[in-house]
């Protein structure tokens, strides 16, 4: 049940999103304590702000009310991806080519699991960062999660 969540929630708003300039980063139905939290991460060119996600919200909060393929009582929350935000799809990396980012593997390679650096190129099977003066080649099916990192 959980699992068909994400791409209701996402067939929903993707036209809204679509017809209003923004981009649907991630979408998140994860239980904390007692509480279910449906969470949507938008983006947009020159980021998003307040009133962004409460235009999103509304209308998203609308559809849910009548499709209501949530059976469970949940928190809806729209944000934006922040400052660190998360690599999902390939055009992320390809959009954070040239970026500082954090990478993890499901498995050390070349004896570490977490690499944090510059981006350097993605061609959708090898993600390539700069860490320090050493370059490493990373195979795309070895990356468990990775972020734009913030450089201070």
């Amino acid at each position: 049940m959980i699992s068909q969540i994400k791409p209701v929630v996402e067939s929903l708003l993707q036209p809204f999103l679509d017809e209003n300039g923004f981009e649907l980063v991630d979408v998140e139905y994860v239980k904390e304590g007692s509480n279910w939290f449906l969470r949507v991460y938008v983006d947009k060119e020159g980021g998003i702000d307040i009133d962004d996600c409460g235009r999103i919200s509304e209308y998203l909060s609308d559809r849910l009310d009548e499709k209501d393929p949530i059976p469970t009582a949940y928190f809806l929350e729209v944000s934006s991806p922040g400052a660190e935000r998360p690599l999902k799809k390939t055009q992320d990396y390809h959009k954070a080519v040239g970026e500082h980012v954090f990478v993890t593997t499901y498995e050390p390679f070349e004896g570490l699991k977490e690499f944090e650096g510059l981006l350097q190129s993605f061609d959708e099977e090898t993600v390539e960062v700069q860490v320090g003066k050493k370059t490493y080649r990373i195979p795309f099916n070895k990356v468990a999660s990775a972020r734009l990192a913030i450089v201070f």
